[in-house]
């Protein structure tokens, strides 16, 4: 016999889905709160005085070598090519090392620079010219030392799937700066997504309208599927629009899926970031000496971008992440709260062609140095700069020795170092943070030696400067009360190196 619709429904109904309903009557209250510019902007607990309105966060994934750009260590140099000793290996987990691999020194040349007098490779000169604001942060340490769950630990406090991104917790908390932009942006270049795949820049259990924008750079559409159908104009997409968000409220009303708020919401913005959109991401409107500034080329589009493997391809003066670092100055210009840019290619294993420290790693930094200036020294220059934190590093680091799973023997263009989650460098610039160096290591880089910095630490100052206390500020799922720096206080605030 055919039931009534609500009597169907009702028989549908899991014991699960039934309790997860019981609230949903308050649900229709928040919708407002939901789409507004400022979702939780008055809600009182967890917003502290901010020092910085935007954060451009730089993840080169794959994790570069921190012995060949940050860490001068002469005493590693003394111990090239000789079999690493015992103590830096019993006990130990490698991704690839085996048996007793030969250390590794140095591969380039290190000098003192800026007032601060921090030691930089010489891959990166004209990251020098603006070292004095920087923070470079010598003695980070992670839990995982495996691509995927290292990034996914980095990027939203966990090494499992399913939870939300820095960048979605931020504009969770803070909303969005420009009710025509999102508030969390993702460019990436490299040819590939990072191992964690987009996961990275997921919202997890926080609603979906808080996931990252992914925006395209290689001359298309900038955001997929946000220009109108042929033949449609502005008034009737309107139409169109307002035709779905009446049945999608009728849906929310029968069902109570909160997620159909969701969808109104997401509707909404992408019929106003139709406008907003294109103009803000066309880098061809900037004068030619700011072009020049990062190495910016605007339209072009890299053959790396779309290849098999993107490695073997690459040129040190491929302008695509200079491009991607002037759209992160326009999208904070214009009120874009969080936004992540991912390079990929920085995984130096030695393994294959298009993967070595001593040749493909300098090839890397073109690609990135004058673009990083460019942007530090922009948004200084426009006072950008006291208003935004600009994250830079990878998800660990590289071990003091090379390694061998493939080649006992040095060869060259074959030269690569494993990953290592003991110690490693990031770096951090603006929104108060103080120029300098954090941190030291032991003398060929393998442990910490004063000021560790682990990634609840890193996590935690990266909120407390965009004026969101780390630990009250939390979302209820599932019976716990979730945290980006997780259930515990093990994180801090690096207070040391800010003013």
């Amino acid at each position: 016999m055919k039931l009534p619709l609500h009597l169907e429904r009702a028989r549908a109904t899991t014991r699960r889905h039934f309790f997860g309903q019981l609230g949903l009557g308050f649900g229709s209250i928040a919708l407002q709160s939901l789409l507004s510019r400022e979702a939780r902007a008055d809600e009182p607990g967890f917003r502290i005085p901010a020092r910085a309105k935007s954060i451009i966060y730089l993840h080169m994934a794959g994790s570069p070598s921190q012995l060949e750009l940050f860490e001068h260590k002469p005493a590693l140099a003394k111990l090239h090519n000789t079999d690493c000793p015992k103590e830096y290996l019993e006990g130990k987990r490698f991704a690839f090392i085996k048996g007793t691999p030969r250390m590794l020194g140095p591969q380039f040349k290190f000098a003192q620079h800026g007032e601060t007098g921090q030691w930089l490779s010489e891959l990166l000169p004209k990251l020098a010219g603006v070292i004095d604001d920087v923070c470079v942060i010598r003695t980070l340490h992670t839990e995982q030392f495996n691509h995927s769950p290292a990034q996914l630990f980095m990027h939203t406090g966990n090494s499992l799937l399913g939870y939300p991104s820095i960048g979605s917790w931020v504009t969770y908390g803070l909303g969005s700066e420009n009710e025509n932009l999102p508030g969390f942006v993702v460019l990436s270049s490299g040819g590939k997504t990072p191992s964690a795949g987009k996961s990275l820049w997921g919202s997890g259990f926080l609603p979906t309208v808080y996931q990252g924008v992914q925006c395209r750079t290689d001359g298309g559409d900038p955001i997929l599927y946000l220009s109108d159908p042929g033949g449609m104009s502005r008034s009737a997409r309107r139409k169109t629009l307002d035709a779905l968000n009446d049945l999608n409220r009728l849906q929310h009303r029968q069902v109570g899926d909160p997620e159909t708020l969701t969808r109104i919401a997401q509707y909404e913005l992408a019929f106003r970031m139709q406008m907003s959109v294109p103009d803000v991401m066309d880098i061809s409107r900037e004068p030619q000496h700011v072009l020049e500034m990062y190495g910016a080329k605007p339209g072009f589009v890299s053959e790396a971008e779309s290849a098999a493997d993107p490695r073997v391809l690459y040129r040190g003066d491929d302008p695509t992440f200079a491009n991607n670092c002037l759209l992160a100055r326009r999208l904070v210009e214009n009120g874009v709260r969080f936004v992540q840019l991912y390079d990929w290619g920085w995984d130096h294993h030695g393994s294959s062609p298009g993967e070595s420290i001593d040749e493909t790693l300098p090839i890397k930094c073109r690609q990135i140095d004058q673009a990083i200036a460019g942007l530090l020294s922009d948004l200084k220059q426009r006072g950008l700069l006291d208003e935004t934190l600009v994250v830079w590093g990878g998800e660990f680091g590289r071990t003091p020795m090379m390694q061998n799973n493939l080649r006992s023997e040095l060869v060259k263009g074959f030269i690569g170092r494993d990953h290592h989650p003991h110690a490693f460098t990031m770096w951090m610039a603006g929104a108060g943070v103080k120029p300098g160096a954090y941190g030291q290591t032991d003398d060929i880089g393998y442990y910490i030696a004063e000021q560790p910095v682990s990634v609840r630490d890193l996590q935690a100052t990266v909120l407390n400067r965009i004026g969101i206390d780390p630990f009250r500020f939390r979302f209820s799922y599932q019976g716990l009360e979730n945290r980006l720096i997780g259930p515990t206080d093990d994180g801090r605030v690096l207070s040391d190196i800010l003013s």
